[in-house]
C-alpha cells in the first residue's frame, strides 16, 4: 500500500505503467497492507476502506498492479492523505467477485 505520489516532472520517468480498468471503477473495496510506524524501526498493519477509481499502476515486467482507493471511510487515525495505492492482492471487494482477468497487462 502506497500514499505517496509523484509531481508531473518525475512522473513521465516513473518505475511504472498507467492504465485504467472500467470493470474496477466505482466499485467499494477493503485494503490492507504493512507501512512502516512513524518514529520507529517498527511496522504495523493498516486498513483502509473507500471507492476504486479504476486507475492503475503496474510495475515491472511481470506486472505488480496496484489500484486506486479513494473515498476513504476507513484509514489509520491521522493517515494525512485522501486516497491510497493498494496491491490488487491486498483488495477485497465489497460489492461482488473481482473480474477474471487483467485488463492490458
Amino acid at each position: 500500500m502506497s500514499s505517496t505520489d509523484l509531481p508531473p516532472t518525475e512522473a513521465a520517468a516513473a518505475p511504472y505503467r498507467e492504465g485504467f480498468d472500467p470493470r474496477y471503477e466505482g466499485r467499494r473495496a477493503e485494503c490492507d497492507g504493512g507501512q512502516p510506524l512513524a518514529g520507529t524501526h517498527l511496522s504495523g498493519r493498516q486498513e483502509f476502506t473507500g471507492t476504486l477509481t479504476g486507475n492503475y499502476r503496474d510495475f515491472g515486467d511481470y506486472p505488480w498492479r496496484w489500484f486506486l482507493l479513494t473515498e476513504l471511510t476507513r484509514k489509520p487515525h491521522a493517515f494525512p492523505h485522501a486516497a491510497v495505492w493498494c496491491a490488487q492482492e491486498s483488495l477485497t471487494l465489497l460489492d461482488g467477485p473481482p473480474p477474471n482477468t487483467i485488463q492490458g497487462a
